[in-house]
C-alpha cells in the first residue's frame, strides 16, 4: 500500500516541467521496476495530462521493461542449464514485454507430443529425423521465410510459433530444442550466413557409414530446407563457395550461448537495416551481456 501511494504520487509529477524534478521522478519510479507498469498504464489511458505526461510515461514503462530483460538475460547467462527455450523466450521479450509463456510451453507440448507418438526405440536417426520433418515442415506447416528473410519477426521465438515461418536460426531452434526434449541428440551448428543442425552420433553408427564425420556426427539437417539430409562435404562446399576455412566451430555443436548472441546479432542486423538507432543500441547493450 504503501509503494503505491508513492507510486501514484510520482506519477503526477511526471509533466513537471522542470527537467531535473523531472529526472528524480523517473528515477524513483525506475527503482519501482515492473511494479510501477499497471500504475503507469493507468495513468496513461485515464489521464489527460497532454501529450508530454504521455511521451514520459511511455518512455519510463519502456526502459523498467528493458531493464526487466536485462536481468533476465543476466540471470540466464549466469545459470548452469541455459535453457534454450527460456532464453529464446527473453530475447522475444524485448519487443513483446507483454508475451504469454504458458503459450508458447504449451505450444511445444503439443508439437512434442506429436511427434513423441510416432517415435519407437527401433527406429534409426534417419527414421526419427523423417518423423520430425513429416510433423513440422507437414502437419504444422513450419516453413522457411525467404520473402522476408531479414525481418525481425523471424528471429522471435513467439512470431514464429504463431505465423510458422522463420529464418535459418530460429526453425533450427525449435527443431532442436524439441529434439532434445525427447532425447535425441540434435544440436545447433553456427555456420557463417547460415545456421543447421547436427545429428550427434552417441552410438558409433558411423563407424558403418562409406564417409567418416571426424567431428563426431553422424549427418546434418538444414530445416530452413524442410530438414533436408547434410553431410559434411555439403558444408565444405558451402565454406568454399564463401572462400572460408574449415573452422571446427563451422562442423561441430555450438553453446546456448553462442545462439542466443546470434540471435541477437540477427535482430540487431534487422534494425540496423531500418534504421532504427535506439533499438539497435539497446541489442547491443544485451548482446554484450553474453559476452
Amino acid at each position: 500500500m504503501k509503494d503505491e501511494k508513492s507510486i501514484r504520487a510520482l506519477i503526477q509529477l511526471i509533466d513537471d516541467p522542470d527537467e531535473n524534478i523531472y529526472e528524480q521522478v523517473r528515477d524513483r519510479l525506475l527503482s519501482y521496476g515492473s511494479n510501477a507498469i499497471p500504475f503507469l498504464e493507468n495513468s496513461w489511458e485515464d489521464e489527460d495530462y497532454g501529450l508530454i505526461f504521455q511521451t514520459r510515461i511511455e518512455r519510463i514503462i519502456h526502459e523498467i521493461q528493458i531493464e526487466d530483460v536485462k536481468t533476465s538475460l543476466q540471470d540466464w547467462s549466469n545459470s548452469t542449464e541455459k535453457d534454450l527455450l527460456k532464453g529464446a523466450i527473453i530475447v522475444a521479450k524485448f519487443q513483446y514485454p507483454g508475451l504469454n509463456e504458458s503459450e508458447i510451453q504449451d505450444a511445444f507440448q503439443k508439437i512434442r507430443k506429436d511427434i513423441w507418438l510416432e517415435l519407437n526405440p527401433k527406429q534409426t536417426a534417419f527414421e526419427q529425423v523423417k518423423i520430425f520433418n513429416h510433423i513440422l515442415f507437414g502437419t504444422y506447416n513450419f516453413h522457411g521465410d525467404s520473402k522476408h528473410f531479414h525481418s525481425p519477426m523471424n528471429s522471435l521465438i513467439n512470431s514464429v510459433m504463431e505465423s510458422k515461418k522463420g529464418n535459418p536460426l530460429s526453425l533450427s531452434l525449435i527443431y532442436s530444442i524439441l529434439a532434445q526434449s525427447l532425447e535425441i541428440p540434435i544440436y545447433g551448428v553456427n555456420l557463417p550466413n547460415h545456421f543447421i543442425l547436427a545429428y550427434m552420433d552417441e552410438n558409433g553408427a558411423s563407424l558403418f557409414l562409406p564417409e567418416k564425420n571426424e567431428f563426431g556426427v553422424l549427418f546434418y539437417i538444414n530445416p530452413f530446407s524442410k530438414g533436408s539430409i547434410l553431410d559434411s562435404k555439403s558444408i565444405k562446399d558451402f565454406l568454399d563457395g564463401l572462400h572460408l576455412p574449415y573452422d571446427r566451430s563451422y562442423f561441430e555443436p555450438c553453446s546456448n550461448t553462442s545462439i542466443l548472441k546470434r540471435m541477437l546479432t540477427n535482430l540487431i542486423s534487422s534494425f540496423q537495416a531500418v534504421g532504427n538507432v535506439e533499438k539497435v543500441e539497446e541489442l547491443t547493450t544485451l548482446r554484450a551481456i553474453l559476452d
